[in-house]
């Protein structure tokens, strides 16, 4: 090999070691979750007196689906004399007299319920659940987003599980109002379905550290107030906190079997603001809690070591990028050293860092029982739209890192017209995500991988095609998508300007 396949070569292998380590933490979790498959949580016994619960339901301009929120919210059987609803509305929209006359309309047929509106969004959701917090009358508070919908029997399933004095959570699993509304929403859930049954189940039974999604569970109120309250130094409040309890010696449930339905972003920029979220939350979530994680001698070193990686999961998409970048590169360099030495290196170190996605999410679905087709069909679509992420993605890990402050940017919630494609626009819906960027440099990079695609379709060599095809269709898909959706956003509030009444 020349001085420059050397370089290329390790530059290339350095990127795939390193991102080995997380697809292995992948296989690990699926390890995990089969060791401990039937350990299931069950709870320590009976309430004497039934307790007092607090619902808490921030929400911020809603309007979609406010109202679905609160209907479903007030059907929950609980003791009336032992339930309060709080909705905390920090909108400054319609959402505002929906959620008014709504909750008025609950308060005349009797129920204990409260509407609280701030006139500024400090903390943004960490703060509106920490103000509705102070004059909560629950020693119990269960918290949901607005695009979910709670079964009436949730806290008579999951509060018993608080029996056992040392419970601060009970975790129920997101289920998906919309999954088949297109492919990117079937993706979407093929992804929370890898985190909730492989991940919280794997985390959750072998006694490592899990957390609270921010809706559909339920706190001890006394674990909140011990380990430190709602904080809004991170825009992952509930990641935070969990941590947080933890590390003080307090214990989450999670219950897979408990599925609380709630809506997938339709539209491709409302994903990426999502995720983005997420991604940029769990870096400063392990900005701040390594330092308490070092510090927790008595903590198993299985523990410790397993957290850091479930917190600095997202640093393998700041590696994606030069990985992409250096792919089309390898093949044009290495395109004549045949298939020996795809079989010996390329594949096996593909095995470590990308075929566990594979095996992680086609577990998710067999494990509720999806059949073999429905688990594997969607499978590259899911490979694509992670690395089409990348550069969404290392963004959010880039701005975490450099410590650039950024608002809590919610994602859109559209109501009948994310589940249903007749029962409304979706394009003439209010709420949307923003598009920056970010596209350009996603199709620039599709750009560049279709070239090597043509270099090894000239050059008869088809070994490393699927690879650079999965790449070049991932950036594609993402880039063309969130600019389509940008213009068709403007076209449409060009023709809301011109004509409203037929725009509506």
């Amino acid at each position: 090999m020349s001085p420059l396949e050397i370089s290329v070569f390790i530059a290339y292998a350095s990127l795939l070691a390193c991102l080995s380590i997380y697809g292995v933490h992948r296989y690990v979790m699926a390890f995990l979750y089969y060791r401990h498959k039937f350990k299931l949580p069950t709870p320590a016994g009976r309430f004497e007196e039934t307790p007092r619960v607090t619902i808490q339901l921030p929400i911020f301009n809603e309007m979609y689906v406010t109202e679905r929120l609160i209907d479903a919210v007030a059907k929950i059987e609980w003791p009336r004399d032992r339930f309060e609803i709080q909705v905390l509305d920090d909108s400054t929209d319609e959402t505002t007299g929906i959620a008014r006359a709504c909750v008025e309309r609950h308060a005349a047929a009797g129920l204990d319920i409260v509407y609280i509106h701030r006139t500024n969004r400090k903390g943004f959701k960490a703060g509106a659940l920490e103000h509705g917090l102070r004059t909560a009358k629950g020693e119990f508070v269960a918290v949901f987003d607005a695009d979910f919908i709670p079964q009436a029997d949730y806290l008579q399933k999951a509060m018993p599980h608080f029996t056992a004095p040392d419970v601060a959570v009970v975790q129920a699993r997101w289920g998906h109002l919309n999954r088949d509304y297109s492919i990117l929403s079937n993706v979407e859930a093929v992804m929370l379905d890898g985190h909730f049954v492989i991940e919280h189940g794997a985390r959750s039974r072998s006694g490592r550290f899990f957390n609270f999604n921010g809706t559909a569970g339920i706190w001890r109120r006394k674990a909140i107030e011990e380990s430190g309250g709602w904080q809004h130094d991170t825009i992952t409040e509930d990641l935070d906190l969990s941590y947080r309890a933890q590390l003080r010696g307090w214990r989450f449930v999670y219950l897979k079997e408990l599925v609380v339905p709630a809506e997938l972003p339709v539209e491709m920029n409302a994903f990426k603001a999502q995720q983005h979220r997420w991604a940029k939350g769990s870096i400063q979530v392990a900005l701040k809690i390594f330092p308490l994680l070092k510090e927790a001698k008595s903590l198993p070193k299985h523990i410790r070591h397993e957290a850091w990686l479930h917190l600095t999961a997202n640093l393998a998409y700041l590696l994606m990028i030069p990985l992409s970048i250096m792919l089309p590169v390898t093949v044009v360099v290495r395109v004549s050293h045949g298939a020996l030495e795809v079989l010996f290196f390329d594949l096996p170190m593909f095995a470590l860092a990308s075929f566990s996605v594979a095996l992680f999410y086609v577990a998710s679905q067999v494990e509720q029982g999806r059949g073999t087709w429905r688990s594997v069909k969607y499978l590259p679509a899911v490979m694509a739209l992670g690395i089409g992420l990348s550069v969404n993605q290392a963004r959010a890990v880039v701005e975490a890192l450099m410590g650039y402050e950024t608002g809590f940017v919610r994602t859109p919630k559209l109501g009948d017209a994310a589940q249903k494609k007749g029962a409304g626009s979706v394009a003439r819906k209010r709420y949307k995500g923003l598009v920056n960027f970010q596209p350009v440099v996603e199709l620039g990079l599709a750009a560049y991988m279709t070239y090597g695609v043509m270099f090894l379709i000239d050059r008869k060599e088809y070994w490393s095609l699927p690879f650079l095809i999965l790449f070049q269709a991932g950036f594609a898909w993402v880039g063309l998508t969130s600019v389509y959706e940008g213009l068709r956003g403007t076209v449409v509030r060009w023709a809301k300007t011109l004509a409203p009444a037929a725009a509506e």
